[in-house]
């Protein structure tokens, strides 16, 4: 059989008999490269692979408090390199925003970014998205008086 370039490193090497569509060499860098790409496909083509691979990343994160805020303490470089990378992320962000949306640049959604009220909202309301590109949503908010069963 002929030999082939490896997708990775580019050296020649011969397919095993066994896989004929054999397209990374056996060393090590190359085998990692072939499971990232094979992971990245999967996570590009399948929405339950993503799904899955999302609630395992929350399941190791509830696991494993404090993590992240000690490994930034650790490794401020890091830190540096992705405030640098957020940058240019929100730079390519706002380029690609359409003329008048009303989102001022800069904006990051955060999870924790809502605060509590002390009056109860109730009535009814439009939902305006600021990020998503989405029609309005009329809701109609009630107040609960009794629990539920």
């Amino acid at each position: 059989m002929d030999e082939v370039p490896c997708c990775h490193c580019g050296v020649f090497f011969k397919r095993s008999p066994r896989h004929k569509n054999q397209n990374y060499c056996m060393e090590p860098e190359c085998r990692k490269a072939r499971k990232a790409a094979w992971k990245r496909e999967k996570m590009r083509l399948e929405e339950q692979f993503r799904l899955n691979h999302h609630l395992s990343n929350q399941k190791w994160a509830r696991a494993h408090p404090g993590y992240w805020k000690a490994y930034r303490l650790d490794h401020p470089e890091k830190v540096e390199r992705n405030r640098r990378l957020q940058i240019i992320r929100n730079r390519k962000r706002d380029s690609r925003r359409q003329q008048g949306t009303s989102t001022p640049a800069g904006v990051i959604a955060k999870v924790d970014a809502s605060k509590p009220y002390k009056f109860k909202p109730i009535g009814q309301y439009y939902l305006v998205p600021v990020i998503a590109k989405v029609d309005a949503l009329k809701v109609r908010i009630y107040e609960v008086t009794a629990p539920y069963p």
